[in-house]
């Protein structure tokens, strides 16, 4: 009786804890989508001496890093009025998807009252959504939904299990019928879940099959860096900080026959050339150049999205010979 009744008791803490937390809250709205496209940002500091926001929706300036030139937004300051909130409005933006966090006192910070965020590598950062064009492509609509699966497969040629993200169309689970696959590689630094989650893939596939854009089609989505075997926190490695991994020893490429095994073994795809994809943002842009180049019998289509174009630079793991990275030129 003992025993349950000390259940009881820490129960009964754990559910006042998550009442209070449901019940704290301020009417400070942020960020807010006005009618004219502009965005309306809010902080709540009465003590802070400066804040500012920072985010791709801003005019840009380029700092030299190392001997290379980046975009850096030029933060906006926000004013404080006489209850201690701090704001700032915007110049009218197009519609899209935009990243944003606040700089509070030097300190990088993200919204407190914008429950929407992804992560980025070690960066973790909120985002909205402006509506009225493209920006509608990111939006959960009222439409026929896919789904996305957390999937686990074994790699003979890295010797270990790895994970990787499926997207199935709508109507996939009930029906019958084969359907063509596209392979979409992240970025360095990315991994498995960084197009489903920073990149709202999701959405957007539901959003233009239902609107007869795309045809249905299974969305593989795999980890891109063979030093990790899923998303931070997802494996034996344990909770480690994100770090800018790569792959750039012809070791994802050597192993990505398994890939393909494994989802022609599991899912009802179309098993030829003509119905196979393979798409990439900057390392993954290198990787899907690679892939298309040296298995010429796999793919029909590829996509490259601001690649990266240089050769290798990792240690060679020995998975293939080195001339892979070789005469891309040529190759093209």
């Amino acid at each position: 009786m003992k025993k349950i009744l000390s259940i009881i008791v820490v129960l009964s803490m754990g559910v006042s804890v998550s009442a209070q937390n449901l019940w704290e809250s301020n009417n400070v709205i942020s960020p807010e989508v006005n009618s004219d496209n502009t965005v309306t940002f809010r902080f709540n500091a009465p003590s802070a001496k400066s804040v500012y926001v920072t985010g791709d929706f801003l005019p840009t300036t380029v700092v030299n890093v190392n001997g290379y030139n980046f975009k850096k937004p030029q933060d906006a300051p926000l004013e404080k009025n006489e209850a201690g909130i701090w704001e700032f409005t915007s110049n009218v933006l197009e519609s899209g998807f935009y990243d944003y966090a606040f700089i509070v006192d030097s300190l990088r910070v993200t919204d407190p009252n914008n429950v929407y965020l992804h992560r980025d590598v070690a960066v973790v950062q909120n985002y909205f959504i402006v509506p009225g064009g493209i920006g509608d492509n990111y939006m959960t609509k009222d439409v026929a939904h896919g789904s996305l699966s957390s999937v686990w497969y074994h790699s003979d040629v890295l010797g270990k299990d790895r994970r990787m993200m499926i997207y199935t169309p709508a109507g996939y689970e009930n029906g019958k019928g084969r359907y063509p696959v596209l392979y979409l590689l992240h970025g360095m630094g990315g991994d498995e879940t960084a197009w489903s989650d920073g990149g709202r893939a999701v959405q957007i596939l539901d959003n233009l099959i239902s609107e007869g854009k795309v045809k249905p089609m299974i969305v593989v989505m795999p980890n891109g860096t063979t030093k990790h075997c899923a998303a931070p926190g997802e494996t034996g490695e344990g909770m480690y900080k994100p770090y800018n991994s790569s792959s750039l020893d012809t070791s994802f490429e050597a192993h990505f026959k398994d890939v393909i095994a494994f989802v022609d073994s599991h899912y009802r795809t179309v098993r030829k050339k003509s119905s196979r994809a393979v798409a990439g943002l900057s390392m993954g842009g290198w990787h899907s150049l690679q892939l298309a180049l040296n298995y010429t019998d796999t793919f029909d289509y590829v996509g490259l999205f601001s690649a990266y174009m240089g050769p290798g630079r990792d240690e060679g793991l020995g998975f293939m010979a080195p001339q892979m990275y070789e005469n891309t030129d040529e190759k093209i």
